[in-house]
C-alpha cells in the first residue's frame, strides 16, 4: 500500500453502509447511485490493500478487518471535524480581530471616527490600535505586525500596497503677535526654508512632507523638533517659532485665533492620506472594511464641506 491519505467522503461512506447494513441505503444517504458508491468503496479497499465489505443479495457487513477500519474512521472523521471547527474558529477570530497602527494626525483627527463607525455596522470587531509616526507604520506593515496602517506620506516603501483614503493640506502657522502676520503678500518658500522652524521628529509624515521641498543648502536648521502635533502647537503658541502641520491639526486654533495661517505663493503642501498593508495579504474582514468606512467617511465629509 501507498502511504496516502484515504478519501474522507470513502471513509463516511463505510461508517454508514456499516451504520445501515445496506449499501443502497448507504448510497441514497450520500445522494448518489448504488453503482457509485460500490466503485467508491472498491477504490478504498484497493488504497487500504484490504477487503471491507462481504456484499450478498440480502446486504453488506464488514469483514473483520472492515470492523478495525470502521473504528479508526470513526475517529479520523471526528478529528477532520475538529480541525474544520477550530479552522473556522481562527478565521472568524481572524476576519473580526484587527491589528491598526496610525500616523498621529490621523490617530488623533481621523481614525476615532472611522472606529465609530465600524463598531456601529460590526459590533463584534476587536481592534488594537498603535499610535506611531509613519515611518514606524510602514515598518509594522512590512513586518506583518498590523493588519492595515494609515499613513501621512507621499511615498510608500516597497512590499507595500497603498490605496489613497483623502487628502491633506498643510499649513504655516505662527503666533497671533508673529511678524508675518503683518505681511501684505503671502510668504515665498524661500522666506520659509531659511526660517528656524518647529518641527516634527524625523519620519514622521509631517516631517517627510515638508522635507521634500525645503531642500538645499539655504535651508535653516530647525528651532525645535518635537514627538507630537500637540507639543508643536505649544511652541508656536509661545512664540518659539513658525511652524508647517495639518490643517487638521490646527483647525480650532485657527478658527478661535490661537495661531494664525500664513499664506505662501509658491507652496503646494497637499497630500495624500494612505492605508497601507503587506504585498500578497488580504487584509482580514473587518480590516479591509475599516478601510471601506475611512474612505467614504472622507467622501463625506468633502461633500458637505
Amino acid at each position: 500500500m501507498t502511504r496516502r491519505w484515504p478519501d474522507l467522503e470513502s471513509l463516511a461512506l463505510l461508517i454508514t453502509v456499516a451504520d445501515q447494513g445496506s449499501l443502497g441505503k448507504a448510497a441514497t444517504l450520500h445522494g448518489i447511485t448504488q453503482a457509485s458508491a460500490s466503485r467508491r468503496l472498491d477504490t478504498l479497499e484497493r488504497e487500504l490493500g484490504l477487503p471491507l465489505l462481504h456484499r450478498t443479495t440480502t446486504g453488506s457487513r464488514l469483514t473483520p478487518q472492515g470492523h478495525l477500519v470502521l473504528d479508526w474512521a470513526r475517529a479520523t472523521l471526528a478529528a477532520a471535524d475538529d480541525l474544520l471547527t477550530g479552522v473556522q474558529t481562527l478565521r472568524r477570530h481572524r476576519d473580526t480581530r484587527i491589528r491598526v497602527a496610525a500616523s498621529m494626525t490621523i490617530a488623533e483627527y481621523l481614525l476615532p471616527g472611522w472606529l465609530v463607525a465600524l463598531r456601529r455596522d460590526h459590533p463584534d470587531a476587536e481592534v488594537d490600535v498603535q499610535v506611531v509616526n509613519s515611518e514606524v507604520v510602514c515598518r509594522l506593515a512590512q513586518h506583518g505586525d498590523i493588519d492595515v496602517g494609515f499613513i501621512e506620506s507621499p511615498s510608500v516603501p516597497p512590499g507595500l500596497t497603498a490605496r489613497t483614503i483623502t487628502s491633506d493640506r498643510l499649513v504655516v502657522v505662527v503666533a497671533p503677535r508673529h511678524p508675518w502676520t503683518r505681511r501684505r503678500t503671502p510668504l515665498h518658500l524661500a522666506d520659509l526654508a531659511a526660517t528656524p522652524l518647529v518641527v516634527r521628529e524625523p519620519g514622521s509624515g509631517t516631517r517627510h512632507a515638508l522635507d521634500r521641498v525645503a531642500t538645499g543648502p539655504d535651508v535653516a536648521p530647525p528651532a525645535l523638533e518635537l514627538a507630537s502635533n500637540a507639543a508643536v502647537k505649544v511652541a508656536v503658541q509661545s512664540g518659539v517659532a513658525p511652524a508647517v502641520l495639518s490643517v487638521l491639526a490646527v483647525t480650532a486654533e485657527l478658527r478661535e485665533g490661537r495661531l494664525v495661517e500664513i499664506p505662501v505663493t509658491d507652496l503646494d503642501l497637499r497630500r495624500p492620506l494612505l492605508a497601507v498593508w503587506r504585498d500578497r495579504s488580504r487584509p482580514p474582514r473587518a480590516a479591509a472594511e475599516l478601510v471601506r468606512l475611512a474612505r467614504a467617511a472622507t467622501t463625506a465629509r468633502r461633500g458637505s464641506g
